[in-house]
């Protein structure tokens, strides 16, 4: 059986992702594909990242492999639909089975097996990917045996199969194949931009909170993770195999576990290990032991999530922190010469003019080295969806469009929210100028606040 994995992302078609210029492999099919060599089945990795979608074809008329099985998100999505397509069009690719996995496929698996894929794998990949594989080179169709997954049957009747169990020990999970993919491409897009590269690492899977409009399609509410041994094993062989120091750690809240991080900084002392990284966690699993160790390991930029300035909008969001807790740590965490990012959320459902005022009170105070500003939108299968689809100001073609894509009868109107993300940003901009001196800064970021808060008021009389 001749089985490639990939992931069907271009950063050349990307401007945004250009622009920002940090790239990483594709951990997730890295890690399937590193089970299925653990277990003797052979396998190829086509990173697109930097290909195109012309070469990507060429490789597949190529290669012409038994089984494509692509890793699906909500960047990827459009992409991989084209990606079907064509393959299901070429003859020459007519004995090639998709198989497709990622957070994407979960509540869209009848849509994409419409399209053409044959298999959707639901979940954690590994075990279900290794299975589905060994069925096919057998030329078996026993296909109800395997546990999560869906197909067609010989009716065109969707069958999906009970869910596996979660890998309860992620630590018998190899550490991904990084070496399947040039990762010289990533180190150079980075440098290029910035000066200096970064390796990617996951430490764990799952997040145990409730956030509404957290998608958690793949690993569930649940919370596992590496052993600080063999996550500090791996950073050890990284820096030695590729002379890269510098990293970025993907889990959803890097602090969950004070014992852990404990663990952590303890293997890294006692190896003498010279490392930085960055990180993303929350405000309630935050405190100043914590920023200690963060620091002593070698963080050098903790993103804390906060998503509004608001503690009625945080409310509403199921996030469950105080807003006053999130204001404290940035500070805190700037204190003791830690980078603190933060991430906001413009357009929640029910969120006032005076929530956005509020958040760029937030922004203005806590201080933060570096933020971003997202216009929310409801990914299918999180609670937020379920609150707003009865809002949804359009129906979308699927094919075609993405989540992001979704706008819903919101307090005011999109064009609204556009004005008062580049609101927030200069008022803040306006804020740092003064706390700088920066007279001229100062006045070129007030005179286009003022623009902007007049767009909005006139938005606001104009209704939604």
């Amino acid at each position: 059986m001749k089985v490639i994995l990939s992931h069907g992302y271009f950063l050349e078609e990307d401007p945004k992702e250009k622009e920002i210029m940090k790239p990483y492999p594709p951990l997730g099919i890295l890690y399937v594909s590193a089970f299925l060599d653990k277990n003797n089945i052979e396998n190829s990795v086509f990173d697109s990242t930097f290909s195109s979608f012309s070469l990507f074809k060429e490789h597949l008329l190529k290669e012409k492999p038994n089984i494509l099985a692509l890793y699906v998100n909500l960047m990827t999505k459009v992409n991989i639909v084209k990606i079907i397509r064509f393959v299901k069009s070429t003859k020459e690719l007519s004995g090639t089975k998709i198989i497709l996995g990622g957070p994407e496929v979960r509540y869209h698996a009848a849509n994409f097996l419409a399209v053409g894929a044959n298999f959707i794998v639901i979940g954690e990949g590994e075990e279900t990917m290794l299975e589905l594989v060994t069925k096919l080179a057998d030329s078996s169709t026993n296909y109800e045996s395997i546990k999560s997954i869906a197909f067609l049957n010989s009716e065109g009747t969707i069958v999906y199969t009970p869910e596996r169990v979660l890998i309860k020990n992620i630590d018998e999970l190899s550490v991904p194949a990084r070496h399947k993919v040039d990762l010289t491409n990533y180190f150079k897009a980075w440098e290029s931009k910035h000066g200096y590269s970064v390796l990617s690492v996951s430490t764990m899977r799952g997040c145990p909170y409730t956030c509404k409009w957290c998608s958690r399609a793949v690993y569930g509410q649940t919370y596992r993770r590496r052993s600080a041994k063999l996550v500090v094993d791996e950073l050890e062989y990284l820096t030695k195999q590729y002379a890269r120091n510098t990293f970025w750690f993907v889990d959803d809240v890097f602090t969950v576990s004070h014992k852990w991080l404990e663990q952590f900084n303890s293997e890294i002392k006692a190896r003498n290990l010279k490392i930085k990284y960055e990180c993303i966690t929350r405000a309630d699993r935050m405190n100043e032991e914590v920023i200690k160790l963060l620091q002593s390991s070698g963080c050098f930029r903790v993103w804390i999530g906060a998503e509004s300035g608001s503690q009625d909008v945080i409310d509403r969001m199921d996030r469950r922190v105080n807003v006053e807790k999130v204001r404290e740590m940035i500070q805190l965490t700037k204190k003791y010469y830690v980078e603190a990012g933060t991430f906001i959320m413009l357009g929640y459902e029910g969120e006032q003019e005076k929530d956005i005022i509020e958040t760029a009170n937030h922004l203005k105070s806590s201080n933060p080295d570096y933020y971003t500003i997202t216009i929310a939108y409801p990914i299918k299968g999180t609670p937020f969806y379920t609150d707003t689809e009865h809002k949804f100001l359009q129906k979308l073609n699927w094919e075609t469009t993405t989540d992001r894509d979704i706008d819903f009868k919101r307090t005011y109107s999109r064009k609204y929210y556009d004005y008062a993300v580049r609101w927030v940003y200069n008022e803040v901009a306006a804020n740092k100028a003064t706390r700088l001196n920066a007279r001229v800064r100062f006045i070129y970021a007030k005179t286009k606040s003022w623009v902007l808060r007049f767009a909005m008021h006139y938005e606001k009389l104009k209704g939604v």
